[in-house]
C-alpha cells in the first residue's frame, strides 16, 4: 500500500511538473514595442527597436521595424523565406533569435526623409508571446483615419488605415532610449511625419502613436504611460525642422496590402494587426 502511494505521489508529482514547463512554454517570451534588437551578435551596439507586434492574414507572429536597420542589396526588397537573418532581443540574446527578416526595404536614401516604405518585417518564432504593451506605450490596435489623405503607397480604393494624420492638429507619442516624448505633428510630406518629438541613434524602428484627444499624455503622475492606435515607426534625424521623422503606419500597411496582391503566394505581415494581447 505504501509502494503504490509513494508511486501515486509520484506520478502527481511528475505530471504537475510536466504541466508547468508547459505553461511555461505556451506563455513563452513576451515581445513588445520598444524592445532593443540585434542583428548581429558580434555588434551589440548596433541594434534597432521593434516598432509594433502582431499577427498578418497568414497567422504569421509578426514584428515590425524600420528598413534602413540592415544594408544587404542582394536581400533588400523581395521575401526572405530561410531563416538567414535572425533577431535577437538585445537585452537576452541567451533566448536564441526572437525571429527572422522576411522583408525590408533597399535602405538607399532613407535617411534623406522621402523613403515612404523604410521598414521591415519580422517572422517571430512560435516561442514567444506577443503584448501589446511596451515599457511606456500600450498600442490599441492601428491608426484610421477615415476620410484622410491617402498614403502614396495604398493601393485603390485605399483603407481608413492607409490614411494619413493631418499636421497641426495632431500629436505622435514616441518611446526610445530616452524614455518618453510626445510633440505636434509639424509635417507630413507622402506620409513621412515630422515632430518635435526626439528620438537618436538606435530607436529607429521604434513606436509611434496617436496621441487620442481627451485621453492623458504621458506625465510622472501615471508612470509616463501612454496608449493609442499604432501611427508609425521611428525613421531617422533630418536636415529640416523639426528634424525627427517617422514613417507612418498608413505607408507600412498600404505598401504591404499592396505587395500582397501582386504575389502569388502572399507576403509575410500582409493584413497586419497590432495585438491585442496585455
Amino acid at each position: 500500500m505504501i509502494k503504490r502511494l509513494g508511486t501515486l505521489l509520484l506520478s502527481l508529482a511528475l505530471i504537475w511538473s510536466l504541466g508547468a514547463v508547459a505553461a511555461q512554454a505556451e506563455q513563452g517570451k513576451r515581445v513588445f514595442n520598444a524592445m532593443q534588437i540585434l542583428f548581429n551578435l558580434s555588434q551589440p551596439d548596433a541594434f534597432c527597436t521593434i516598432g509594433a507586434v502582431g499577427t498578418d492574414k497568414y497567422g504569421h507572429q509578426i514584428a515590425i521595424s524600420a528598413g534602413h536597420c540592415i544594408s544587404s542589396p542582394s536581400y533588400a526588397d523581395r521575401e526572405i523565406h530561410d531563416d538567414i537573418a535572425p533577431v535577437y532581443d538585445r537585452a537576452d540574446t541567451g533566448f536564441g533569435p526572437i525571429g527572422h527578416v522576411r522583408y525590408f526595404k533597399d535602405p538607399e536614401g532613407s535617411q534623406t526623409g522621402h523613403l515612404t516604405k523604410d521598414y521591415m518585417v519580422i517572422e517571430l518564432v512560435p516561442q514567444v508571446t506577443l503584448s501589446a504593451q511596451g515599457p511606456y506605450l500600450r498600442q490599441t490596435g492601428e491608426l484610421a483615419v477615415p476620410g484622410g489623405t491617402v498614403s502614396p503607397n495604398a493601393p485603390s480604393p485605399a483603407l481608413d488605415t492607409e490614411r494619413l494624420l493631418a499636421p497641426g492638429g495632431n500629436e505622435l507619442i514616441v518611446s526610445g532610449q530616452t524614455g518618453v516624448w510626445y510633440g505636434t505633428l509639424w509635417g507630413n510630406q507622402d506620409g513621412i511625419y515630422q515632430a518635435v518629438a526626439p528620438h537618436q541613434a538606435g530607436d529607429s524602428g521604434g513606436p509611434a502613436i496617436q496621441h487620442v484627444p481627451g485621453s492623458a499624455l504621458p506625465s510622472q503622475e501615471n508612470g509616463f504611460q501612454s496608449s493609442g492606435p499604432w501611427a508609425g515607426i521611428t525613421k531617422a534625424i533630418i536636415l529640416s525642422w523639426p528634424p525627427f521623422a517617422y514613417t507612418s503606419s498608413a505607408n507600412i500597411l498600404a505598401d504591404l496590402r499592396a505587395r500582397d496582391a501582386a504575389a502569388p503566394a502572399g507576403v509575410y505581415g500582409a493584413g497586419f494587426h497590432v495585438t491585442p494581447s496585455p
